[in-house]
């Protein structure tokens, strides 16, 4: 893979361009959260064909950056950020020490963020992984129940390309962003993974026994095909100074 920037609208994005070996056509992606693209190249193009694809497809890239405009956050101070779907107001407490908690204040979900500003980001994922954690165990521990299946381990990771993996070894990974889901996502999410204890495919028995346990699995199938990516778009890390 070579990393080259584009720009879009303005904007200086990085280009990831990776030669696959089968592939017959250039294909085009923003990456998750908008924050770069992806293009696929059949081998021997020449630099002259990708460019020309590139301009080409100006205007999709366009269309489709714009559409993270105001959803790339950058977490601190007054920034907004979901939690199980709910918008919560971040407040930096002002304090060096004290939990990170949600809270109604004046009528308002608000996120309270002790510990140095510069730390607010960090802080807040944190919850958020405290949070993904607490959720995904308890819907994995009932799916799993009701399934009739056993489940080695659970993992939490900042992945980008699934949200949730099964082993054959019946180990579950999900991505610890799922916490901003709203929580009928969040427990289709887990019984997704679930139901790959049992089915290590996406085939008619799969989706199936998905459905047995999580009965929502179309509306969250839904919500992540078009809200999924905007998780992806908030930043955690602190603003540059």
């Amino acid at each position: 893979m070579s990393a080259r920037t584009i720009e879009i609208g303005g904007k200086v994005l990085p280009l990831n361009v990776k030669t696959n070996q089968r592939a017959r056509r250039m294909t085009l992606k923003i990456e998750p959260g908008g924050h770069a693209v992806s293009l696929t190249v059949p081998p021997g193009l020449a630099r002259h064909q990708v460019d020309g694809f590139l301009r080409r497809h100006h205007d999709w890239l366009i269309d489709r950056i714009g559409r993270f405009e105001g959803r790339d956050t950058v977490i601190g101070e007054g920034a907004t950020l979901p939690v199980f779907g709910v918008a919560h107001t971040i407040r930096h407490s002002g304090n060096l020490r004290g939990l990170t908690e949600a809270r109604i204040e004046d009528g308002r979900p608000v996120l309270v963020v002790s510990g140095p500003s510069a730390s607010v980001g960090r802080r807040a994922a944190d919850y958020l992984r405290k949070e993904a954690r607490r959720e995904i165990t308890e819907r994995v521990a009932y799916h799993a129940g009701v399934s009739g299946k056993g489940y080695a381990s659970i993992a939490f990771k900042d992945t980008k390309s699934r949200w949730g993996s099964c082993s054959s070894t019946g180990n579950l990974s999900f991505s610890w962003r799922i916490a901003m889901a709203p929580h009928f996502v969040v427990d289709y999410l887990a019984a997704h993974e679930v139901a790959h204890l049992s089915q290590m495919n996406h085939g008619p028995h799969f989706w199936s026994l998905c459905e047995r346990l999580c009965p929502k699995t179309p509306e969250a199938r839904k919500w992540l095909k078009a809200e999924g990516s905007f998780l992806h778009a908030i930043r955690f890390d602190a603003p540059a100074v």
